[in-house]
């Protein structure tokens, strides 16, 4: 499994927070075998926890007590506790009337921060950060901005956007990096970003990396195919 393997790659790094792609549990749909991605949870999280790895981990989830469908970056701190998870809340859809997509599949929570590894964080997932107005029929709520002043210093974002180098794929790209700059810059924000890579014969929809508060990569991976890194956040 990818993650394990990202998650020997952290502890041998001695990174203190792995972030893993949207959906990257489960698979980015909410028809999902809900079982087998119980039982991967606890595979993955056992694992983190053994080798003193926290979670910032992308899947879809159902959740026992109201039966809806998530889909969360869920916060594991370095002991395997479950600190609490970020749902998508711009979620994507046609601009019809009424929309069709996902914005008919997925439940949204209330935006929170969290406490991880004694810094105040936040997450967001895909299209929470860059609101691409072809994509949602919601207005940009600016969320950066929102976890900026509720006191995040770091977001988490996750990522599994539409690929296939058709028309327009090279716009998005530079709509979706000039996004992850200008709002690290607004909010004063570290942003941490991993798309998906799969499969690995197409390039990622949007860049993977780390960016500082000046709008700067710090670390920037390669745009396709399997690639881990690690860099230091400064808070």
């Amino acid at each position: 499994m990818a993650i394990v393997r990202s998650i020997e790659f952290a502890a041998g790094e001695r990174a203190d927070v792995l972030l893993t792609p949207e959906g990257s549990l489960s698979g980015y749909s909410p028809h999902f075998d809900r079982d087998a991605v119980l039982r991967a949870l606890d595979t993955v999280t056992g694992a983190a926890r053994d080798a003193g790895v926290a979670l910032a981990l992308g899947t879809c989830f159902v959740k026992a007590d109201d039966g809806r469908c998530y889909n969360q970056v869920r916060f594991y701190d370095k002991d395997g506790a479950h600190l609490g998870f970020h749902s998508k809340t711009l979620t994507c859809g046609t601009l019809t009337d009424p929309p069709r997509g996902e914005v008919n599949d997925f439940a949204v929570a209330p935006l929170r921060t969290f406490d991880l590894c004694m810094t105040c964080v936040g997450a967001l997932i895909c299209n929470d950060l860059w609101a691409n107005p072809g994509c949602t029929p919601q207005d940009d709520p600016h969320l950066t901005q929102q976890l900026s002043r509720m006191g995040a210093r770091v977001i988490f974002h996750a990522v599994n956007g539409g690929r296939g180098g058709g028309p327009g794929s090279e716009l998005a790209w530079q709509y979706h990096e000039s996004n992850l700059r200008m709002r690290a810059m607004a909010g004063r924000l570290w942003i941490v970003t991993v798309d998906s890579c799969h499969p690995a014969t197409l390039p990622c929809s949007a860049p993977s990396g780390i960016i500082d508060p000046l709008g700067e990569w710090i670390v920037r991976a390669p745009e396709q195919g399997e690639a881990f890194f690690v860099g230091e956040v400064a808070v």
